[in-house]
């Protein structure tokens, strides 16, 4: 391998590398703050639903902001647009980490999430640019480790550092995170800026493909039979399975952990057949949700169940973020977007459906809203690979 290559190598690998780890800093500030709830209250002298806030208003402004501000930041250069939303980030976290106001905390939290969506969406991109077509998978795979894992320790991490030293020392922890990718991304990141400015017509104009709309469609049914059962996993353990909040500590952590696992069996096979994988995912989180109903009081059935729903998820999440940068390949900050916005609505749709199954029936009918979802995301998944194959039996036919 020549010096050349070989830096190119190196440098695609640290690029990776600073996005993965800059991706799970903005979701450990998101999801983080689960786990200190009880001493945000305390320390704002508020409710614990009104702490709540500190996670709603954040999930609330990402998933509005989601298809909009990486349409406008889509010509900016690369570099620029990095250092922006992780000074702000790492602004905002201290201002969090110092205020006494509620009010304030609350914008503060608010203010960053708007450009959540930005980073999140402009580090699949960049990381798939990094490398060759067949290995975009996989360096996209990467990125989504610092999702699972800025979920899976973010809030274990800071719960800890919270109650071991004060509510400070847990906000400290998402600053110096988001404050050290900061530094790296000014003195190892080199200048990327766009070299194809798209405007915002041609970008909204794959709004017009119904392979877009199917594939957003799929996603929303898919996260929300997700999170929808994930929402109420820790009720559904405790009544149905019948176990302690130790034992349900230890089987979400392994869920997390699988979750990794998931990001990089499918940053493999995404490479190889990544149709296989769209089908795949519906049809193995049926059967395993279906097994959750019916096996819900075994304790030994259910750790093994979830440990395979994790990996299912981590697999999921990679496959659908493929399925529509892949139906928009055209404006692939704009498609990155609508999987955020198409994720979110799921996750927020399937935990309000699946809450409905528990309000008139009980806790064991959650995971029947999980299983009505996952039926219709086949339907359009079927629809998205026709309407695939009909768009390429055209190019063909006009190539001809």
């Amino acid at each position: 391998m020549s010096m050349k290559n070989k830096f190119k190598l190196n440098s695609s690998t640290l690029l990776v590398f600073i996005l993965t780890t800059g991706v799970f800093g903005i979701i450990n500030t998101e999801m983080g703050v689960i786990g200190i709830l009880p001493l945000i209250a305390e320390n704002f002298q508020v409710t614990v639903p009104e702490a709540g806030w500190t996670v709603s208003i954040f999930a609330l402004v990402v998933a509005i902001s989601a298809p909009i501000t990486p349409l406008l930041f889509s010509s900016i250069n690369r570099k620029k647009v990095m250092i922006l939303v992780l000074g702000l980030f790492t602004l905002s976290n201290i201002i969090s980490m110092m205020t006494t106001n509620f009010t304030v905390l609350l914008i503060s939290r608010a203010l960053p999430a708007f450009l959540h969506p930005v980073y999140v969406s402009m580090a699949f991109t960049v990381a798939a640019a990094s490398v060759s077509k067949e290995k975009a998978p996989k360096a996209v795979a990467k990125v989504f480790i610092g999702v699972s894992a800025g979920m899976v320790l973010g809030v274990p991490v800071t719960s800890y550092i919270a109650s071991e030293v004060s509510y400070s020392m847990g906000m400290l922890f998402f600053t110096v995170v988001n404050a050290l990718v900061l530094v790296a991304t000014i003195l190892f990141v080199p200048s990327m800026p766009v070299k194809e400015k798209l405007s915002y017509g041609t970008q909204l104009s794959v709004l017009k493909k119904k392979v877009v709309w199917y594939s957003i469609l799929a996603i929303t049914l898919i996260n929300g039979a997700l999170f929808g059962f994930f929402s109420y996993m820790s009720d559904y353990l405790k009544t149905i399975t019948g176990v302690s909040y130790t034992v349900i500590s230890t089987m979400l952590l392994i869920y997390g952990l699988a979750n990794i696992i998931g990001n990089v069996i499918a940053g493999k096979q995404l490479a190889v057949n990544p149709v296989r994988s769209m089908i795949m995912i519906p049809l193995a989180l049926l059967a395993f949700y279906i097994g959750v109903f019916a096996l819900g009081e075994w304790l030994m059935a259910m750790a093994v169940i979830i440990l395979i729903l994790g990996i299912l998820a981590g697999y999921g999440q990679n496959t659908m973020q493929y399925m529509i940068t892949h139906a928009a390949p055209e404006a692939p900050d704009f498609a990155n977007g609508l999987y955020l916005l198409s994720a979110n609505l799921g996750t927020t749709v399937g935990a309000a459906v699946c809450g409905l199954f528990i309000t008139f029936f009980n806790t064991r009918y959650s995971v029947i809203g999980s299983l009505v979802f996952l039926v219709l995301s086949i339907v359009f998944i079927v629809l998205r690979i026709r309407a695939t194959q009909s768009e390429r039996q055209i190019r063909m036919e006009m190539a001809a």
